[in-house]
């Protein structure tokens, strides 16, 4: 577990705690109705919004018009490849909708979408000092988690594949490094692609999932949001309890003593 976790009845980040360790994006759903349900489902801790792909005018049927009452609001800077448009970007959250919360996201490659670590550690950096409480979209190395930790971010977001890819985690040991180091919370980011991956997250050490495209793009994206909900829940239980020991032989669960004609 990583050392600040939180408590088994909710996830702190910074000074605040949720009932929930399910974040939940708003992309990419058929429609509004759709995403609204789904995330009745979920009952995400937190909704994240792109600044860069919506309006922040909150005219009817808006997604800031939608959730900004029913949900708290995680801008994130989806799109930005450079520091000065991350911050930018961020600012204009913090003024639209209120917060000094953002998830930070500095792309360097358009293939992969793998972050920018120079970029990314630079950006959060300048946040800080700006006041936020920055959630770093990160690559899964244990290094660059702990120096965004060490900048000020609140959490750090490591994925477990490349975004949209639903691959699950590639490196489970790599994650698990992660949640044994790292200082703040751990909430995997990108990659799940169905319940069982958010549960190998949990039992990993994970403190919370982010997920969009397993829900958004699923065949039935409410029920997918359920399942989600539920797993989260479950492999949080299954690390608090405590897995047992893998071995090579097979090992009778009943006593061989006193059996029927023995």
């Amino acid at each position: 577990m990583t050392q600040n976790a939180t408590a088994a009845n909710g996830l702190a980040i910074a000074d605040r705690r949720f009932s929930s360790r399910l974040l939940l994006g708003t992309a990419g759903y058929p429609n509004q109705q759709v995403m609204l349900d789904s995330l009745t489902a979920a009952e995400p801790a937190l909704v994240t919004v792109s600044i860069r792909r919506i309006s922040l005018e909150a005219y009817a049927e808006s997604v800031v018009d939608l959730l900004g009452g029913r949900y708290p609001l995680l801008p994130n800077t989806a799109g930005c490849a450079t520091v000065r448009d991350a911050v930018l970007t961020a600012q204009l959250a913090r003024e639209a909708l209120r917060t000094r919360w953002v998830k930070l996201e500095l792309i360097g490659d358009r293939e992969t979408l793998y972050p920018d670590v120079e970029q990314l550690l630079r950006a959060t950096e300048e946040l800080v000092k700006d006041g936020f409480t920055v959630l770093p979209y990160c690559n899964d190395d244990p290094v660059t988690c702990r120096k965004l930790a060490d900048l000020g971010a609140a959490a750090v977001m490591p994925l477990g594949s490349p975004i949209g890819t639903g691959l699950g985690i590639i490196n489970p040991y790599a994650i698990e490094r992660i949640c044994v180091t790292s200082p703040v919370p751990v909430i995997l980011d990108a990659g799940i692609g169905t319940a069982s991956d958010a549960v190998q997250a949990m039992e990993l050490g994970c403190d919370g999932v982010l997920l969009n495209t397993a829900v958004a793009k699923a065949h039935d994206p409410r029920r997918m949001a359920a399942a989600m909900r539920l797993a989260v829940q479950a492999g949080r239980a299954a690390r608090l309890a405590g897995r047992i020991p893998k071995r090579s032989q097979a090992e009778p669960s009943s006593p061989q003593l006193g059996l029927v004609g023995g």
